[in-house]
């Protein structure tokens, strides 16, 4: 099965080739859409608004931009012969809150009726610098064994606002929204909640963990006919990096046995107050002809979240940094010294690089076969090393990223990104 890339071969005349759609059978994959020319760099008027006039208009900035990303987005899906209707997930990340509303306003208007299972987060930055939305999207073309099925456990519900579905099955697998610990239109459940009078009456993320794995993941999974044993893929956002013994701890006592790729990533914030965590799941239904395949590359083993999953078509990646053996960085002690080589990102996506190319092979696959990578970074300025360690490894491969900057600090110290990737495994 052939890829088929469409990219921009200079993205703003840099040699960076950036692939903004990549076409894998029937899966489509919409990579860091953010709204300004690929070529150029340049942002609509119509976007931006008239010159000394930033709030002249019917419409946020931010609704302006994410109608320019919906319409480009439809006209990419329309090259595939497909739509928003046939959308299986969506993953949003905005520099500030207000931006949301504003993009769900144009949300609803693009979906209509039905809005993927989505994941939405507040970070330190987009990747363009005047970027208020950065959007991917996972879609289908429609056929025989594709439908989408739309699932609404009770309990596991939208906001009005957000309006998205919370899980979907589509080809045997089902796609769970990113969950809070929360009720939707209450704020956070009392079950979770710390009385402020008590000085140890329970920890936040320990609760909140729990709470998404028990009320909201295993609800929605076994409504879509499968089940906590099914997972193959999952994001954790964290409010407190500093939480994640914690919350992995809370996550292995009901995965203990179960293998599922896990990336962690710091987050700014949440859309609902006091929620500390959120988590996207995919899992495989309890029918499925899949079947899911630990790979071991002997990486090593602070390298990674968690395991690689080869599963049918896909080889899902636990999210990948730069740690060696000796659980020190890659570059850490040079790095420093060389801000303007950008080293750091360099010296730290050669060893990413490395780490995945490792976990192909094992799987019977190579890097040419990526289908989207996800960099969570401590500096979005980094970004030129990461781009550099690219270009020497696979010359004018397209490639298929979103960039965003976290809050600081990231899970291990010195740690430039984290690195989320996923491969076709058919060639």
């Amino acid at each position: 099965m052939s890829l088929d890339v469409r990219s921009v071969e200079n993205l703003l005349g840099t040699p960076v080739h950036y692939a903004y759609a990549v076409n894998a059978g029937p899966w489509i994959f919409l990579t860091g859409h953010e709204a300004y020319d690929w070529r150029t760099g340049m942002v609509d008027e119509a976007v931006l608004g008239r010159p000394g006039y930033p709030v002249f208009g019917h419409h946020h900035k931010s609704r302006r931009e994410a109608d320019f990303i919906f319409s480009r987005m439809r006209r990419v899906l329309g090259e595939f012969g497909t739509n928003f209707a046939h959308s299986v997930r969506l993953d949003q990340y905005y520099p500030n809150p207000r931006a949301v509303a504003a993009y769900h306003l144009a949300r609803h208007d693009a979906f209509e009726d039905y809005i993927p299972p989505s994941t939405s987060v507040v970070m330190e930055r987009c990747f363009g610098g005047g970027s208020t939305i950065s959007t991917s999207l996972i879609a289908v073309v429609p056929g025989a064994g594709y439908e989408i099925n739309k699932i609404y456990p009770p309990g596991v519900a939208s906001t009005p606002t957000s309006g998205f579905v919370p899980a979907a099955i589509c080809n045997e697998f089902v796609f769970v929204a990113g969950q809070m610990a929360h009720n939707p239109g209450t704020g956070l459940d009392p079950r979770v909640i710390v009385p402020d009078h008590a000085a140890w009456a329970g920890i936040p993320i320990r609760q909140q963990t729990e709470f998404l794995i028990v009320e909201k993941l295993k609800p929605a999974l076994e409504a879509a006919g499968s089940s906590l044993e099914q997972s193959v893929k999952a994001q954790i956002y964290l409010a407190e990096i500093a939480d994640m013994p914690d919350c992995l701890d809370v996550w292995s006592r009901y995965y203990a046995g179960i293998p599922c790729a896990i990336t962690v990533v710091p987050t700014k914030s949440f859309a609902t107050a006091g929620g500390i965590i959120e988590i996207n799941l995919i899992a495989l239904t309890n029918g499925a002809t899949r079947r899911k395949e630990v790979v071991d590359a002997n990486i090593p083993g602070m390298a990674a979240f968690g395991p690689s999953l080869k599963v049918g078509e896909f080889l899902f990646h636990s999210g990948l940094m730069a740690i060696g053996r000796d659980g020190h960085i890659a570059g850490s002690i040079v790095s420093p010294n060389f801000p303007a080589l950008a080293h750091a990102g360099y010296s730290q996506a050669e060893a990413v690089y490395g780490y995945a190319e490792a976990l192909c092979q094992a799987a019977g696959t190579t890097m040419d076969r990526l289908l989207r990578a996800q960099y969570f970074m401590a500096d979005i300025g980094a970004f030129p090393g990461i781009a550099m360690a690219w270009s020497s490894r696979y010359r004018d491969q397209p490639h298929p990223f979103v960039c965003v900057q976290t809050p600081q600090p990231m899970p291990a110290p010195g740690a430039a990104l984290i690195a989320d990737f996923w491969i076709s495994t058919i060639s």
